[in-house]
């Protein structure tokens, strides 16, 4: 199992994402002779998940049933265990589109962290490219290593146990971007720079406050970077409903009828016109907005070395 080479048959060893439905799932690490308690009884990783193909329907001991999918980077980010604030799918789609990443790009981050952004990036400059990662945090660094090596990634990431803002990323001149999460991105524009290609290279910065946003390019300014711009990225989901409205009555149905010898003035035949436009209803899909949605999450700021 691997978060960027795709398995048919769940392994010994393996993460997988059991998916009781699309709010509720859970990671396992599968093992022999282990079991999984769930909301619909047991799962027997031995008899239930070893062998079996990902995507499959597996029956719990109390006759409920749950599906066995195989990890992504999007649905290890809903599921990873938190060990700091993290990226999302709607930032992280950006930041890999922006950072114009591709197989073989080298890719500098920091920090860590709980790992969200890591695995995409990892996924998106594989099989040839390379992640160098930087946290500050030990503890938080070797477990974001036990995690890529129990992934089957660790060919494709380095980390780091250190400040980048007064060590760097360890690497010069070879990135073809580099990512900054941390709480004072414009001391470490100076190494950014340093580890980026020797012209064209990418940088962006996440901050969640607008003063931070204010230093970071006054600091890319100072440092030579063009092409400075910040977003901001808010996600409006929709629902999808059928809805049914009655069809409005343009004239043509009155005329209609008073020449099929209708009397307005009999009440019954009013009663009769008032059904048929009743009836005359028409169905289609449409778009709903949800009451609430996710707000600010984060500024984007992005920058290109000249």
């Amino acid at each position: 199992m691997s978060f960027v080479e795709y398995g048919d048959t769940i392994k010994d060893g393996d993460t997988a994402i059991v998916f009781l439905g699309h709010e509720s799932m859970f990671p396992v690490k599968v093992q022999h002779g282990t079991v999984t308690q769930t909301k619909y009884g047991v799962i027997r990783h031995s008899t239930d998940l070893i062998g079996k193909k990902y995507g499959s329907k597996v029956t719990c001991s109390k006759g409920g049933w749950v599906f066995i999918l195989h990890p992504t980077p999007e649905l290890w980010t809903m599921n990873l265990p938190h060990r700091t604030q993290i990226l999302y799918s709607t930032d992280i789609s950006i930041i890999t589109m922006m950072l114009e990443l591709k197989p073989g790009s080298i890719v500098c981050e920091s920090g860590t962290g709980s790992g969200s952004l890591s695995h995409a990036l990892i996924r998106t400059v594989a099989p040839t490219g390379h992640l160098y990662t930087v946290e500050f945090h030990q503890q938080r660094a070797e477990k974001a290593q036990e995690e890529f090596r129990e992934h089957g990634v660790e060919h494709l990431v380095t980390v780091t146990n250190q400040d980048v803002c007064k060590h760097g990323f360890g690497v010069s001149n070879i990135a073809d971007a580099v990512f900054l999460d941390i709480p004072s991105p414009w001391e470490a524009i100076g190494h950014a720079k340093s580890a980026l290609k020797a012209e064209g290279g990418r940088i962006c910065s996440f901050s969640p406050c607008i003063e931070q946003v204010q230093r970071t390019c006054l600091a890319m300014e100072e440092y030579g970077f063009t092409e400075i711009n910040t977003l901001e990225i808010l996600l409006r989901v929709y629902n999808v409903r059928t809805i049914s409205l009655q069809i409005p009555d343009l004239g043509k149905a009155a005329e209609d009828n008073s020449g099929a010898g209708f009397d307005s003035s009999n009440p019954s035949d009013q009663g009769s016109l008032c059904s048929n436009l009743q009836q005359a209803t028409v169905q289609f899909k449409s778009g709903v907005p949800l009451r609430e949605m996710v707000g600010h999450t984060g500024y984007l700021t992005f920058a290109t070395k000249s």
